[in-house]
């Protein structure tokens, strides 16, 4: 009985002195282990761009609503969009539905002048016999003859507005003028052509801003229509250069040149956005469609071929920036630096380090 206790204790013992050298030794293992080594990254000369990003779309810079100058109905489309135009072409003519009341105006008119003329002719023929044979003097005649000419011209205008009522068009002076034709105002492209034979349409007036017939404007002539939001807006001025990425055309880098900034801000999905516009400056022979959508690079500020280094090398002492140097095996030296510009992936760096440093990658620890 008491051999199988102290057989017992004896095995406790040696199991207790086995956990602990097992444990010394595993400590004595971790504690030999090797020292954390890390990756390294040498400075680099680059070029250094902090923009900004502008959404909004091309638009051609003048885009003129051609209206007709008379109601009615649309007799004839001459043009159709993409069409190029000259300043006086024919876009479309307008047949007029006259007004009954000023037909019948007109018509009254014309039969009131034909009276008086018919009148003024007989008193001049009797007259002219009169004057003829001595019996009445040249100066009686003189009035005769001119209420005779002042009926004829009477008479010319009463034919020449029944016209205008029925068909819009004057005869006067010899030639062929008329407002049914509705006519190009400015060269360009037609963009837009809203109506079609047999529409009715409606003259501008005090009430009512008209009918537009087309939109003409010079395609050669465009500017971006963006907006930006308040935060970089003072970063901003006019003559500044902006890079275009049309949606639609994959690639496309087209220069464009800053010409105006809204003095006034819009409320949009919370935030205040400011308009801006930017001249599009385009090659010979490059062709934009209005209306493509694009994003405006605005290059707030940039440096060309300077020393720079990866933000992820920087640390910051409050607002100190410093940098790690490898100066020997696995011995790293803190460097201050003197920063410039930064794109939030590469920092410019003035003061600190040089090209051939070996800098600290942090957060990347190797185990050898």
């Amino acid at each position: 009985m008491k051999n199988g206790k102290l057989v017992a204790l004896l095995v406790g013992v040696l199991l207790v002195l086995a956990g602990t050298v097992y444990t010394v030794k595993h400590l004595r293992d971790q504690e030999q282990q090797a020292e954390a080594t890390y990756g390294t990254e040498t400075p680099r000369v680059a070029d250094i761009v902090l923009k900004t990003l502008a959404s909004g779309s091309v638009q051609p810079r003048q885009e003129i609503l051609i209206k007709p100058q008379v109601s009615g109905i649309v007799r004839q489309v001459l043009v159709e969009a993409g069409d190029a135009v000259e300043a006086g072409d024919v876009l479309a003519e307008v047949m007029i539905v006259p007004d009954v009341a000023a037909l019948s105006n007109a018509e009254s008119r014309l039969a009131r002048a034909q009276i008086t003329l018919d009148d003024a002719q007989l008193n001049h023929d009797r007259n002219a016999d009169l004057l003829a044979r001595g019996v009445l003097a040249p100066a009686e005649a003189q009035r005769t003859e001119l209420a005779l000419k002042q009926a004829r011209e009477e008479l010319y205008a009463a034919e020449d507005n029944l016209r205008i009522v029925q068909e819009g068009v004057t005869a006067r002076g010899g030639g062929n003028a008329s407002n049914t034709l509705v006519k190009a105002t400015v060269p360009g492209m037609v963009l837009e052509v809203p109506i079609k034979k047999g529409n009715s349409v409606i003259e501008a007036n005090n009430f009512n801003e008209g009918t537009t017939i087309a939109s003409v404007a010079d395609m050669a002539d465009l500017q971006f229509v963006g907006k930006i939001d308040e935060s970089e807006v003072e970063k901003l001025h006019e003559g500044m250069p902006i890079r275009l990425t049309i949606g639609a055309i994959e690639g496309s880098q087209i220069p464009a040149t800053l010409e105006h900034i809204a003095p006034k801000g819009l409320a949009e999905g919370g935030a205040i956005q400011f308009e801006i516009k930017a001249a599009v400056i385009l090659e010979e022979g490059q062709f934009l469609r209005a209306g493509y959508s694009a994003t405006a690079d605005v290059v707030l500020d940039e440096r060309t071929q300077v020393l720079a280094v990866s933000e992820r090398l920087i640390q910051y002492d409050r607002d100190q920036p410093f940098v790690d140097v490898l100066v020997g095996e696995n011995i790293y030296e803190r460097r201050d630096l003197k920063v410039g510009l930064s794109d939030g992936l590469v920092t410019e760096v003035l003061e600190g380090v040089e090209e051939t440093d070996a800098l600290k990658i942090w957060n990347q620890p190797r185990y050898e």
